[in-house]
């Protein structure tokens, strides 16, 4: 029988991260930086240096695999490789051959007798010259970019899933607690119904003493307050919001835009209940959502 397969974890990354890489060749070595921010869309810095200036485009197209929202600054250094020479030696033949015929030449010239010797040659001007080591040829720094920016990133998107994790579990106990204050509400309405049209006859009662109470009145006025108070369609919507919320949370992946709106509409019915509640426990209930809700828009401001 073959085996169910195990359900995707849902991962949530967060904005803000760091991540760092040194790949090295062997000549060159590279060290890649990638740093992120909280920021509304992905906003990329790039900066490399000279010799690795025509990867840019390539690069970019990288760094947009990898991150989808923040801003990130990415920054490139290139530098020898450990124990690579920084310079290399080079030997002019034509000038030392030069200065050997011409000393020769006049030796006889003069009729002074022997010959040159190689460390008289070696000493002349120009002869051995120190020069910078050959810089690698172009195709082969790409590979070697790849490979650091690719590994910062993973530092840096491991760093992020961290932090994400974390927030994710913060969204989940405030989303319980706003669950919890929203069956509050729910609970409340049809008491608070009954409590209104009692304390509504209690002041007829006073004003009226022993005379009697016109019922129907009093129907019609607990039924004038009841529209007026009415948050079962808001409560409906704010049912349908949460469930949403759950399941995004649930889903995971670059989902801060889309809690960012559910949070927004969340915030609208709940200031709409609170507006029109006429009871201390339903206001009670509803400022202790707003105050989850607020909670929340804090830690969602920081996801990807």
């Amino acid at each position: 029988m073959t085996p169910t397969p195990a359900a995707p974890v849902a991962v949530l990354r967060s904005m803000t991260g760091f991540g760092r890489a040194e790949v090295s060749g062997q000549t060159v070595s590279l060290v890649a930086e990638a740093r992120s921010v909280n920021h509304r869309h992905l906003d990329m810095a790039l900066r490399l240096p000279r010799a690795l200036a025509a990867f840019e485009t390539d690069a970019r197209r990288l760094i947009q695999t990898r991150i989808e929202r923040g801003r990130v600054d990415v920054s490139v250094q290139l530098g020898p490789a450990a124990g690579a020479p920084t310079q290399q030696i080079s030997v002019d033949q034509a000038l030392a051959g030069a200065y050997v015929a011409r000393a020769r030449e006049l030796g006889r010239a003069v009729g002074v007798p022997g010959d040159v010797t190689l460390a008289w040659v070696l000493e002349r001007p120009g002869v051995v010259r120190l020069e910078e080591a050959d810089a690698p040829a172009p195709e082969a720094l790409w590979p070697l970019l790849a490979e650091a920016l690719a590994r910062a990133l993973d530092a840096l998107v491991a760093r992020r899933t961290a932090e994400g994790e974390a927030l994710g579990a913060e969204l989940g106990a405030l989303l319980a607690d706003l669950r919890a204050q929203v069956e509050v509400i729910t609970a409340r309405v049809p008491a608070a119904v009954a409590r209104y049209q009692e304390r509504l006859r209690e002041r007829i009662r006073a004003l009226l003493g022993d005379a009697s109470v016109d019922q129907g009145r009093v129907l019609t006025e607990v039924a004038i307050w009841a529209e007026k108070t009415d948050v079962r369609e808001e409560l409906t919507r704010l049912a349908a919001h949460l469930e949403q919320l759950a399941l995004v949370l649930d889903t995971g992946g670059a989902c801060g835009r889309a809690l960012d709106f559910l949070i927004q509409e969340l915030n609208r019915e709940v200031n709409t209940i609170a507006s029109k509640a006429d009871d201390l426990e339903i206001s009670q209930a509803a400022l202790a959502a707003k105050g989850a809700i607020e909670k929340m828009r804090e830690q969602v401001q920081n996801l990807e």
